[in-house]
């Protein structure tokens, strides 16, 4: 099916793809690029230096300035505001706007504010009426304002406390991802947890560290290791740990010294809502290396052979 165009509409870009549907008082400036089988609802502007992947959809009263990227499938509700200036002044103007990022399968609430240069990750979900004024990790969930990280969109959530410690350990259908068992004795005197590297680990660690006294607004990992394994015990307190192979993924709440969750090589993994006391201890297999770190969530797709999608291409 060809593009249509409302008769009070106006499209003055050949860059259209097939199927696209443009509604009544809109208005697409010649130099935007849209992708096939968009909707674009009645009073949006789209401005010249914009591009639209496939199968987006841009409800009514929203304006895309130029240095809008929105990717394949992203969804934008009605009246988000998007900016592309951090200082404007009347009259004065920048010869390269900043960039606007929003990846694939992404949605953005009605009445969101989006702050210039900013990046919202794939799959993630933002909030109606969220202020975001800091990145996006991928998959995530943010609302308020200032935006901050509430969840994330997950095919299971998983409480490591509530699994019986067994043999072979918990899979989580995540890779090879699972939860292992970590012994505790407790009596009169206190408690204990005690890890044998050669037994109760699936690598002999190279490497230990601790992570404590993370503000609770905060997220801490958000990378993937390209050979170093690791396994993360909760001493005190609780964690929420994401574990994500690039097709499925993992919300884990770490809430006791009893229950270690492993996570191999090529695992991204994200930690969210510490608690004031939490104390998490990461054991890992090999020694800190800057180059085996993978930061760019769509770095890392690309790395294990799932593509992300250009909406420049677009």
């Amino acid at each position: 099916m060809a593009v249509m165009v409302h008769p009070q509409g106006i499209c003055e870009s050949e860059n259209i793809g097939d199927e696209t549907r443009v509604w009544a008082f809109s208005h697409i400036l010649p130099g935007a690029r849209v992708g096939a089988d968009c909707n674009i609802c009645d009073h949006v502007f789209i401005e010249n230096d914009v591009v639209l992947g496939d199968r987006v959809t841009v409800k009514s009263g929203v304006q895309l300035w130029d240095g809008v990227r929105l990717a394949d499938d992203v969804f934008v509700g009605p009246n988000v505001t998007f900016t592309n200036d951090r200082l404007p002044r009347s009259k004065q103007y920048h010869a390269v706007p900043l960039t606007t990022e929003v990846g694939a399968g992404a949605s953005i609430g009605g009445g969101a504010v989006i702050l210039p240069g900013r990046t919202i990750g794939r799959g993630a979900m933002v909030g109606a009426g969220a202020v975001v004024t800091r990145d996006v990790p991928a998959n995530a969930v943010v609302a308020g304002n200032p935006a901050r990280i509430v969840g994330y969109m997950n095919d299971r959530r998983v409480e490591a406390s509530q699994l019986a410690t067994q043999v072979p350990p918990q899979r989580l259908g995540v890779g090879d991802a699972r939860i292992i068992p970590i012994r505790v004795a407790t009596d009169l005197r206190g408690s204990l947890s005690a890890v044998e590297f050669d037994q109760d680990l699936p690598f002999r660690p190279a490497r230990f560290f601790s992570v404590y006294g993370v503000p609770s607004t905060d997220v801490r990992g958000e990378h993937a290791h390209r050979a170093c394994a690791q396994v993360l015990v909760c001493l005190s307190g609780a964690v929420r740990c994401i574990v994500d192979d690039g097709t499925a993924r993992a919300d884990v709440l770490l809430d006791t010294p009893g229950r270690g969750l492993y996570m191999p090589a090529m695992t991204w993994g994200t930690q969210y809502h510490y608690t004031a006391e939490t104390v998490l201890a990461v054991f890992a297999s090999h020694a800190y290396d800057p180059g085996d770190y993978i930061r760019d969530y769509e770095d890392f797709l690309r790395e294990i052979g799932l593509p992300s999608p250009d909406p420049s291409a677009a």
